[in-house]
């Protein structure tokens, strides 16, 4: 959020525009990989809806020209839009790897996601950490 306000700020909008397409086209194109290694590697699992492998592979074929003719054409908007996705790096290893946070990282994490629920109006089961009960 803070990279797109401060984007937002200095440049214009159909630049933001082409930042967030880059990102959204290299997500689809990895989830369509996860998609095919899922298929390759655990075939048995439950799939409520199953796809012929073919459209996955066809629609990676045509992801694949796309993203390779937008780095080409565009590589500074693509290298930017590979720079606010890496932002989220940090936010990951203080989140979800580091697992022995002090408390008062875990409190503040905690109500700064109680504080995020209650402004997006979503429905959460409670405030308060798991370790008081």
């Amino acid at each position: 959020c803070l990279a797109t306000l401060i984007i937002m700020l200095v440049g214009d909008t159909y630049t933001l525009i082409n930042y967030v397409s880059f990102i959204n086209y290299l997500c689809y194109g990895v989830t369509i990989i996860g998609l095919i290694v899922l298929r390759w590697k655990k075939p048995k699992i439950f799939r409520p809806i199953k796809v012929n492998l073919l459209i996955p592979i066809t629609y990676l074929a045509f992801w694949a020209f796309l993203l390779i003719f937008s780095l080409y054409s565009e590589p500074i908007v693509c290298g930017v839009g590979l720079i606010i996705i890496l932002t989220g790096v940090p936010v990951f290893f203080l989140g979800v790897y580091w697992r022995n946070k002090p408390k008062c990282v875990n409190r503040l994490i905690e109500s700064m996601t109680c504080w995020g629920q209650k402004l997006c109006f979503v429905v959460y089961p409670q405030c308060g950490s798991a370790e008081e009960e």
